[in-house]
C-alpha cells in the first residue's frame, strides 16, 4: 500500500520551532520528489517546499524562505521539514505528497501532479 504519514505537528508559540516528519512506504521512494503543503479550512492549499529525487537542495515558497528547511533521507524513506521562527500565519494542517518532479516555479510550489498524499499533521502557532 502506497502511504505517506506525517508527524511532528503541535502547538508552539510564535518564534518557536517544530520539525515535521513524513514517512513513506509502499513505493520506490528514491524515484519521487516530495512536497510539503499546508491548508487552512476554507483556504486553498498552499505549497510550502519541495525536494527532488536525490537533491540536497530544496525549493521554498517565498512565504517560508529563510525560516523552513526541508531535507530527505533516502536510506530511511523519510522527509523532514524544520520550521523555525514560526508565525501565527503558519498555522495550518501540513501534508506531504509525492510526485515525479518538484513542480516549483518562481517562488511557488504547485500541487498539480502530486498524486499520493498523507493524512496531515496540525501545526498551531500561538501569538
Amino acid at each position: 500500500e502506497v502511504q505517506l504519514v506525517e508527524s511532528g505537528g503541535g502547538l508552539v508559540q510564535a518564534g518557536g520551532s517544530l520539525r515535521l516528519s513524513c514517512a513513506a512506504s509502499g513505493f520506490t521512494f528514491d524515484d519521487y520528489a516530495i512536497g510539503w503543503f499546508r491548508q487552512v479550512p476554507g483556504n486553498e492549499r498552499e505549497g510550502v517546499s519541495c525536494i527532488g529525487i536525490s537533491d540536497t537542495r530544496a525549493e521554498y515558497a517565498d512565504s517560508v524562505k529563510g525560516r523552513f528547511t526541508m531535507s530527505r533521507d533516502n536510506s530511511k524513506n523519510m522527509v523532514y521539514l524544520r520550521m523555525d521562527s514560526l508565525k501565527p500565519e503558519d498555522t495550518a494542517t501540513y501534508y506531504c505528497a509525492a510526485h515525479f518532479t518538484c513542480n516549483y516555479r518562481r517562488g511557488t510550489v504547485y500541487s498539480t501532479g502530486y498524486g499520493t498524499w498523507g493524512q496531515g499533521t496540525q501545526v498551531t502557532v500561538s501569538p
